[in-house]
């Protein structure tokens, strides 16, 4: 199915049917967020992140860390 069928569908949807799908790709986008950061967390990517925001600190490149 093409973007353009699902656009088409999506206006022939009711009022409620497309607040019902509003409400499903909110928790889908949330769900992919979390996905995302469950894999950058078994890759070591946060704790990379991390190592870089200490540093700056120590650096004085940042008003706190907590």
């Amino acid at each position: 199915m093409s973007l353009i069928e699902i656009k088409m569908a999506i206006e022939s949807l009711t009022e409620r049917e497309r607040s019902e799908l509003n409400a499903w790709l909110q928790n889908y986008a949330s769900d992919e967020w979390d996905r995302q950061m469950e894999s950058d967390a078994h890759s070591e990517r946060l704790q990379s992140l991390a190592r870089e925001a200490e540093k700056a600190y120590r650096d004085g490149e940042c008003d706190s860390f907590p």
